[in-house]
């Protein structure tokens, strides 16, 4: 299992943030929340989820605007879960809170823990995998995500090209410049590698 925690930065100059975040990350991934996103400690929020790629997706959307430190725990939950994640146990909420705490302290301010010593290495390597993804896009210019966000939604290059009215050759360079198809294709590589770790962790549990 899953569990993101993420921190609001600066929360004592900025404007509370959390419910926004929360409502967000509900619309966007409801389905795939064993529980809904809650509201913890003061400007801190918790995420739950069972899906490597919705984890994936919450940390990047989460991380994109700097304004979040954000740490991702891998491991246990304890059963039956109850009505919110606040009320929840665990070794994945242990680590989180452990991933969260480091995030602070790292460019991308994201970092990742495991409930298990022994899968220390696995889980190394899937931080540094998702910070680099993490770190590409904070290069992103605002020009950049405008065409990134149109070909997420489906658009053909001519179709964004139209919506931007900008030319065609326009969008193809801001595509090249904002790393798009390096990063479709890091992306299911990444939920594998979140995939192998999880179930290295649920092994490890198990024995």
């Amino acid at each position: 299992m899953f569990v993101i925690t993420a921190d609001q930065v600066s929360s004592r100059h900025e404007a509370d943030r959390t419910g926004d975040l929360i409502a967000q990350l509900a619309a966007t991934y409801g389905s795939a929340l064993e529980l809904p996103a809650d509201q913890t400690a003061g400007d801190e929020i918790q995420v739950v989820t069972g899906s490597a790629e919705a984890a994936l997706g919450i940390v990047l959307d989460t991380t994109r605007t700097g304004r979040w430190s954000v740490g991702l725990g891998v491991g246990d939950i304890r059963m039956p879960l109850p009505d919110a994640a606040r009320k929840a146990t665990g070794t994945a909420f242990i680590a989180a809170r452990e991933a969260v705490g480091a995030a602070k302290r790292v460019d991308g301010r994201f970092a990742l823990r495991t409930g298990l010593p022994d899968a220390t290495t696995a889980a190394d390597d899937a931080e540094a995998l998702v910070r680099l993804l993490v770190l590409l896009r904070d290069r992103r210019s605002e020009h950049g995500w405008e065409v990134v966000e149109l070909m997420r939604e489906g658009h053909q290059q001519k179709e964004a090209a139209t919506l931007l009215g900008v030319s065609a050759a326009a969008v193809s360079a801001r595509l090249k410049a904002a790393m798009w198809r390096a990063e479709e294709d890091a992306r299911p590589a990444l939920v594998r590698v979140l995939e192998r770790l999880d179930d290295e962790s649920r092994r490890g549990s198990r024995g």
